[in-house]
């Protein structure tokens, strides 16, 4: 049985990370986090997530919830913020368990910090965990490794009103895949365009974000060519497999060397 403390779990990926727990076999709540101050903090994690008794308290710190779980917990699953996930790879270091990050709008400096961590820990970070989104980006690395740099790419997302970073941690991931692709220079990656541009630079990934409404994510790859564009689109309208993916990658990490692994290496095995 899979121990999991699940960090967040009163937000919207929280509630359906803790559902997903519950449902998968072989996989154990054993804790669950929120911001100190939240008003879920005490309660039982079940209920905050809007599911029944789960006889798992809502703590205000990861230290204090491994505490309570005895200090037997193989793995956290994170889909806060990159401030708050940089604390908790810290703290999941310090304990020796593995992590699982779903957050995204990490500073470079920030991203470092994780990988220090992952000196210590298995750690798999990932700015999506849907198989779906994964599959997208490895569609377009072939796609524009096929391509070449006869064809112009452009990338647009779309997300809820809520979320707080942009562009994108998918977006991002997108363009420097395509770009390493391209063997192009991540100062080829433009995000977001104004005022008077002027001819657009053929070498130039362009990345825009939009944000309305509730959309859960949509990702469109364009490769524009004279005369023709191929278009690779992504859409969920569900945070479900966001969750089963985290789960998944949950099982996988536990038990590997300590190191820094992307979701391919989940779904590679």
């Amino acid at each position: 049985m899979i121990r999991v403390i699940v960090a967040g779990a009163a937000g919207r990926m929280g509630s359906q990370l803790i559902r997903a727990v519950r449902d998968a076999e072989g996989v154990e709540l054993v804790g669950a986090t929120e911001r100190p101050g939240a008003a879920a903090i005490g309660l039982d994690a079940g209920l905050a997530a809007g599911l029944g008794m789960l006889e798992v308290q809502v703590q205000d710190s990861l230290d204090r919830a491994i505490e309570k779980a005895g200090g037997k917990v193989d793995v956290v699953i994170d889909f806060t913020t990159a401030e708050a996930s940089l604390a908790h790879a810290l703290v999941a270091a310090e304990h020796r368990i593995a992590l699982v990050v779903g957050s995204t709008g990490f500073s470079n400096e920030a991203r470092e910090a994780v990988t220090a961590a992952a000196s210590n820990i298995p750690v798999v970070m990932a700015p999506n965990m849907s198989i779906g989104v994964n599959l997208l980006v490895k569609i377009a690395a072939e796609v524009a490794e096929d391509l070449g740099s006869d064809y112009e790419v452009e990338i647009l997302e779309m997300h809820h009103r809520h979320k707080i970073d942009a562009p994108s941690g998918t977006a991002v991931r997108l363009a420097e895949v395509i770009a390493e692709k391209l063997g192009r220079p991540a100062r080829d990656i433009l995000y977001a365009r104004h005022g008077s541009i002027g001819e657009r630079p053929h070498d130039q990934i362009g990345v825009q974000a939009l944000r309305g409404g509730d959309v859960v994510g949509e990702h469109t790859v364009y490769f524009i060519g004279e005369g023709e564009r191929i278009e690779l689109t992504h859409r969920a309208w569900s945070r479900d497999q966001f969750a089963t993916g985290a789960v998944r990658a949950a099982r996988w990490v536990v038990g590997k060397p300590a190191g820094l692994y992307s979701m391919r290496d989940v779904l590679a095995s």
